[in-house]
């Protein structure tokens, strides 16, 4: 018999977490705590994105 898909949604908040402080400390570097911060945002939701969609792919949803 074939095992059916795991309903367990994959998660992406670590990946969110993890660029918010890489973007704050790259910014640190440069002077611009606050753009760091910011790029760091845009990356990490753009990263949710594509843990979702790839979720929803995965699940069939």
């Amino acid at each position: 018999m074939t095992k059916p898909p795991s309903k367990t949604p994959m998660a992406g908040g670590f990946l969110l977490a993890l660029s918010l402080i890489v973007g704050v400390f790259a910014g640190i570097a440069r002077g611009e705590a606050s753009f760091g911060f910011l790029i760091g945002l845009g990356v990490g939701i753009a990263l949710l994105i594509l843990v979702w969609l790839a979720d929803r792919m995965r699940t069939g949803r």
